[in-house]
């Protein structure tokens, strides 16, 4: 905090000096007016000088590795819907988070990455621990990156950054700071108020609602910018407006419209042919906080189907420009359907039929992915949060896991693993009174296992669910994309010999494994209703 300058008295022999208004308490004291009180890091050698004096108002969340620590600092960020603070070391520390940073920037998500530098005086000999190209290293996965040019500049700096990573779209940000610059005098910074909300442009969003108007059969594809920005409730008013059958996007980080309601027409694969053929027979597609489209596999053929017109509103200009056909608008998802239902109500139209109802999983001795998911869908509460990493089973969670509310839902767009575990404990810390349910495959888990002794030393309220199926099973089950018939051998996919139990009793994490499915039911029903962390692992076939 400011402190009073030099002062001498007519008496004294020497000056007395108080401590001089530091970059640390700079930095303090903007990170506090913004709510960034807790900081999520993992420590070095060049971070240690931010630390002393660590305020008492403020959280050190520790984690036991890097991405572990960009993981949880990702589901804080978006359950709060503000940038997390993040401190990583060096280089090093850098290079192990890289994963996660890069998850970060395809799900939006705003953060401000510290990284330890060494002391200025020593970086022009190449010291032990310097990060030589420090702001080219997390490129090009972050939104901006500096290493200021002075220490006075640091917490500028990092007021830079805090409202980058703010603006739409959001996404993480670094700073690189070198360890003597932390005591050097600084200036306050005075705390701005920046907009982050960007309207449409409205002669574009009356082309979008005209073509709406004039649709016999439209559809929505909805993303995950419909609930980043809080727009769940707009989306369902235009879709109900419009009867218009609601898809969810391929690939999408978060749910943005009830999978139960009578609108909800199921999730699109990422593949060109299959969206093609899934929407057939709309004459209008309104892509609303998602591209158009994400694609996983190489592809032939129109992108939308033939006669249809395609309408999209993002938040992310980069989107816009390669969209390969339609109208978009750009701004702010909410802002504009707002906008949209402004407009005098469309004459009405039939309700599309309705989503054919999927058969009940049976038990098995060796239980079915799908049973489990039920069973889980059953003792779940709707409000209790699900944050998942089990891709292969991610088709089976959408037929037997719906979910029904806003901000109940968050995976990674990215599709690179290491995210779900700590993101449920990020998550948990942002929602304290919420019961949350980390729904991770086998392999996914052991990326950012250690967030299991985190989620342990904060007694947090969370569920990890192990669907084990003792494999790497999305890419066996892609193989045959890629030319693999049936009966080939996929190197490098087995997974035998794992006991999670252990692993999880290793990091003080009270667990259990389940392979009788008369058993399930009530070995998830105590989890969830344990109010502390612990692990589930379920045997499935």
């Amino acid at each position: 905090m400011p402190s009073t300058p030099l002062q001498t008295t007519p008496d004294a022999a020497t000056p007395t000096r108080t401590p001089a208004f530091t970059v640390r308490d700079a930095v303090i004291d903007f990170m506090r007016h913004f709510g960034m009180t807790s900081v999520f890091a993992n420590p070095g050698s060049t971070e240690l000088p931010m630390f002393r004096d660590f305020p008492s108002d403020f959280r050190y969340v520790l984690g036991l590795q890097e991405a572990t620590v960009v993981g949880m600092a990702d589901g804080f960020a978006q359950a709060t819907r503000n940038a997390a603070f993040v401190n990583l070391h060096s280089a090093a520390g850098v290079g192990n988070a890289m994963g996660n940073i890069f998850t970060a920037f395809k799900n939006r998500t705003p953060m401000v990455i510290t990284a330890g530098q060494q002391a200025r005086s020593i970086l022009p000999f190449d010291p032990f621990l310097a990060s030589n190209q420090a702001t080219e290293l997390p490129k090009p996965y972050v939104k901006w990156s500096i290493e200021p040019a002075r220490a006075e500049d640091v917490p500028q700096a990092i007021a830079r950054a805090y409202y980058i990573a703010m603006m739409p779209p959001r996404g993480p940000v670094l700073v690189s700071v070198p360890v003597d610059d932390w005591d050097r005098p600084a200036q306050a910074v005075v705390p701005r108020v920046v907009s982050t909300e960007l309207r449409p442009q409205p002669s574009v969003l009356a082309l979008i609602g005209a073509g709406l108007d004039a649709s016999q059969r439209p559809a929505l594809v909805v993303g995950a910018a419909v609930d980043r920005d809080a727009a769940w409730h707009q989306v369902v008013a235009l879709a109900e407006r419009h009867n218009a059958r609601v898809f969810a996007a391929p690939m999408s980080g978060r749910c943005s419209f009830p999978e139960d309601h009578r609108l909800f027409a199921g999730f699109l694969p990422a593949m060109r042919e299959k969206i093609v053929a899934l929407l057939g027979g709309h004459d209008a597609i309104f892509a609303i906080g998602a591209p158009a489209f994400a694609y996983h596999v190489e592809g032939a053929g129109p992108h939308i189907p033939e006669g249809a017109s395609l309408f999209q509103i993002t938040d992310d200009p980069d989107t816009a420009a390669w969209t390969p056909l339609g109208t978009t608008a750009v701004g702010s998802i909410r802002l504009g359907l707002e906008d949209l239902l402004a407009r005098p109500a469309p004459a009405s139209r039939p309700l599309p039929p309705a989503r054919a109802p999927r058969a009940a999983a049976q038990p098995s001795p060796l239980m079915s992915v799908a049973y489990a998911l039920q069973t889980l869908a059953e003792v779940r509460r709707p409000e209790d949060i699900v944050v998942e990493e089990a891709p292969s089973a991610r088709p089976v969670m959408q037929a037997y896991l719906p979910m029904t509310r806003s901000e109940t839902f968050y995976t990674m767009d990215s599709g690179g693993l290491g995210y779900g575990m700590p993101a449920a404990v990020g998550v948990a810390l942002a929602k304290p009174s919420a019961r949350v349910i980390g729904l991770i495959g086998d392999g996914s888990s052991l990326y950012s296992i250690q967030a299991l002794w985190t989620a342990a030393q904060l007694k947090l309220p969370i569920t990890f669910v192990v669907l084990n199926n003792r494999r790497y099973a999305a890419l066996q089950d892609f193989a045959p994309v890629f030319g693999f018939s049936p009966t080939d051998k996929v190197q490098g996919t087995e997974l035998p010999d794992l006991h999670f139990p252990a692993l999880a009793a290793g990091m003080g994490c009270a667990a259990q494994r389940v392979s009788d499915p008369a058993q399930l039911r009530e070995a998830l029903a105590q989890a969830l209703a344990s109010g502390v962390p612990n692990l589930v692992e379920i045997e499935v076939a």
